[in-house]
């Protein structure tokens, strides 16, 4: 997006024009166009058009702000869920942070988020266009903030209390899962880490890269995990902690609830963890949890002898063990009447659409199988959630 051209957005004329944009998001590109060319240029038709657009996706991630906020394509896709970054700063509330320097702030996700909290916040970025809409951000829901062009890795963070960063995890052939790829680099996050800070980076990162004395701690948004962040100095109070956020609000589960587990045989319940549980390694966790352990011991499946209601699991009921051999297990469910069927697996080389398919089931019944290894056994249950 031209710096220029959202700053025009920004104008009364600007903001007519979108206004214009909004009902038109969703209609035919080049219709929707031509509609706005008849009272603004191409340029600004672009821009209002390319706008209205991203506040409809930015739904998703940010509620009925979205429509008042502004947003980049790459902005939005890296920007931190609304829930998520609230949960963020709550913590940093309760810590007593005075002040947040965002170093990398994209289009100020979390810096609306922190100042929410009454956290005094100053965001830098590289491109001159997130600055900008990040400063249209805290503007248009009444935040302060300040928001600047600069380079991240040479200021001086310490008139801070916190220090947070999001590095870029792209590379010249996209995402980049590799640190050394990441902008700031992997080194200047590990000098930030020795300070009192947090760093939010991606799931998949390995547990041996985090240093010692940091926590990391892993968080899932409805059953899908958002991110995992590093909290450095006096913001550490752990080494692994999961975090889940649902309908019923958040709940967090940490290495010290988890006392290890042992293998067992199924029993009549079966726990499956939450995303953030298994990325965080805390699975035995689960099980002492719900007074059970582990079908395998490299599989993230729980069994107990009892129901529970856990945030940190989603629970079936056993009904009983089937075939775990195509052909049999096809028999199996057609004698039950099953013909919509759920497949569940873990641990096993199956492909859920495909067997669904070859099964061929045609009964008036709906049933769920999970497909996994016990005690070393490829295993099928038919399970019943609950």
């Amino acid at each position: 997006m031209d710096l220029d051209a959202f700053r025009w957005l920004l104008t009364d004329d600007g903001q007519r024009l979108l206004a214009q944009a909004t009902p038109l998001a969703d209609e035919d590109p080049l219709r929707a166009q031509t509609t706005l060319r008849r009272t603004a240029g191409a340029e600004h038709a672009a821009a209002a058009l390319t706008q209205a657009r991203l506040r409809r996706r930015a739904q998703a991630k940010f509620g009925d702000e979205a429509a008042l906020m502004y947003f980049t394509p790459d902005g939005l896709e890296q920007a931190t869920r609304a829930v998520v970054a609230s949960h963020r700063a709550g913590r940093l509330a309760a810590f007593r942070t005075a002040s947040l320097i965002d170093l990398g702030c994209g289009i100020g996700g979390d810096l609306v988020a922190a100042s929410k909290v009454g956290i005094v916040v100053a965001g830098v970025d590289l491109d001159p266009v997130r600055v900008a809409v990040a400063e249209a951000n805290l503007a248009a829901l009444e935040l302060s903030g300040a928001v600047g062009v600069a380079d991240a890795t040479q200021l001086d963070t310490s008139p801070f209390d916190v220090a947070f960063a999001d590095p870029a995890r792209r590379s010249a052939r996209g995402r980049s899962f590799d640190v050394d790829d990441w902008t700031p680099p992997w080194p200047f996050v590990e000098g930030l880490l020795r300070r009192d800070s947090c760093v939010k980076v991606a799931p998949g990162i390995p547990h041996d890269l985090v240093p010692d004395g940091v926590e990391a701690e892993w968080v899932s948004d409805h059953g899908e995990v958002k991110e995992a962040a590093l909290w450095s100095g006096r913001l550490a109070t752990t080494r692994r902690r999961a975090t889940v956020i649902g309908d019923g609000g958040l709940a967090t589960l940490t290495d010290e609830d988890d006392p290890g587990g042992e293998v067992r045989e199924v029993g009549g319940f079966l726990y499956e963890p939450d995303g953030a549980v298994i990325r965080a390694g805390l699975v035995t966790a689960v099980a002492a949890g719900v007074g059970g352990g582990l079908v395998d011991e490299h599989i993230a499946y729980v069994t107990s002898d009892a129901s529970f209601q856990t945030p940190f699991a989603r629970g079936y009921r056993v009904l009983e063990e089937l075939p775990y051999r195509e052909k049999p297990l096809r028999a199996a469910l057609r004698e039950r009447g099953i013909g919509r069927l759920t497949i569940k697996k873990r641990g096993v080389d199956v492909v859920p659409e495909q067997l669904r398919k070859r099964l061929a089931l045609a009964g008036d019944d709906e049933g769920t199988i999970v497909l996994t290894r016990v005690a070393g056994q490829g295993t099928c249950l038919l399970v019943q959630p609950f």
